[in-house]
């Protein structure tokens, strides 16, 4: 790494460009390796100066929201990784039922916030821990709720450095996935339809029932990146991977759930290596017992070691 690049200050912002930032702390699953580049904007200015210096210096962006559905490399990812986690607000207007929020907001805060406020449609999302803009990417949903159903519009960076507005239909949903998956566009804010009105004590009921299920059926206990597969439908993939025997199935200190078999959790001190294979075992298991394949829904970055 060259020593100039460290503690890069960009022109007109107070964030300042790192290097060989351990990335382990930005993900769920508590593992992963360096960026080699890193920034953590708090604005939106902020984003499109870092975006810029890539441009300028030729860099491959990695953007990082909560890290919830990640798993990162143990050697970790070149280029500039920016995460939004901190880019944060949230606007209500109750004549339209319609909120505003920036991608670094948490999910699980804003259905609490919501249902204080008595709006009713983002209940479900109380139980997953992500962001915004990550929720959008890849059409975050539970309890037969998703984000495709109360998505408006949503703002995107584009590497030029200006700003689009997408409707629901040009991110052409479908389950846990859009167009912007793969895209280098990178989401700002997204604009959601709720319904005002109700009794605050009724959907925060609701609410905490959500949360209170979610609690007893999957392990939220253990570092984990959340449901790892794709249910293949009509097939439940944790039901498959339970009948083929894998829930308690370990290789390093990563390890098949004993609660809920979709979930693959870290034990303490697991390696990216461990869970990357042993997603490939699970995988090649359910293919071999059921002739069905898993598709990961977690996102992989980084270069990882087949056993």
């Amino acid at each position: 790494m060259d020593g100039k690049k460290e503690g890069i200050r960009l022109k007109g912002n107070d964030s300042i460009i790192k290097s060989e930032v351990s990335l382990s702390a930005y993900s769920s699953y508590r593992v992963g390796g360096p960026a080699e580049l890193f920034i953590a904007p708090r604005s939106l200015e902020s984003l499109q100066a870092s975006v810029e210096y890539a441009k300028e210096h030729e860099l491959p962006i990695t953007v990082l929201g909560a890290g919830s559905n990640l798993l990162i490399s143990d050697r970790g990812i070149p280029g500039l990784v920016i995460a939004t986690r901190h880019m944060r607000h949230a606007n209500f207007d109750s004549e339209t039922g319609m909120v505003t929020f920036a991608a670094g907001e948490s999910i699980p805060a804003l259905a609490w916030a919501a249902a204080e406020r008595g709006w009713e449609g983002f209940e479900w999302a109380v139980g997953i821990p992500g962001t915004i803009g990550g929720a959008v990417v890849m059409n975050a949903g539970a309890h037969q709720g998703c984000i495709a159903d109360i998505l408006v519009s949503a703002e995107v960076l584009t590497p030029d450095g200006t700003l689009q507005t997408l409707s629901a239909e040009q991110l052409n949903y479908s389950y846990r996935t859009s167009v912007l998956q793969g895209s280098n566009l990178i989401v700002t804010q997204a604009t959601l339809q709720l319904q005002p009105g109700a009794d605050p004590a009724e959907v925060t009921a609701r609410t905490k029932q959500h949360k209170k299920h979610r609690l007893a059926t999957q392990p939220y206990h253990l570092p984990s990146c959340g449901s790892v597969f794709r249910n293949p439908k009509p097939h439940s993939a944790g039901r498959l991977i339970e009948e083929a025997g894998l829930k308690g199935f370990q290789i390093g200190q990563a390890q098949v759930a004993q609660l809920h078999a979709n979930f693959i959790v870290n034990c303490g001190g697991a390696k990216a290596n461990d869970i990357f294979n042993l997603i490939r075992h699970v995988q090649n298991t359910v293919q071999e017992r059921w002739s069905i394949g898993l598709h990961p829904e977690v996102k992989m970055l980084g270069e990882f070691q087949p056993a």
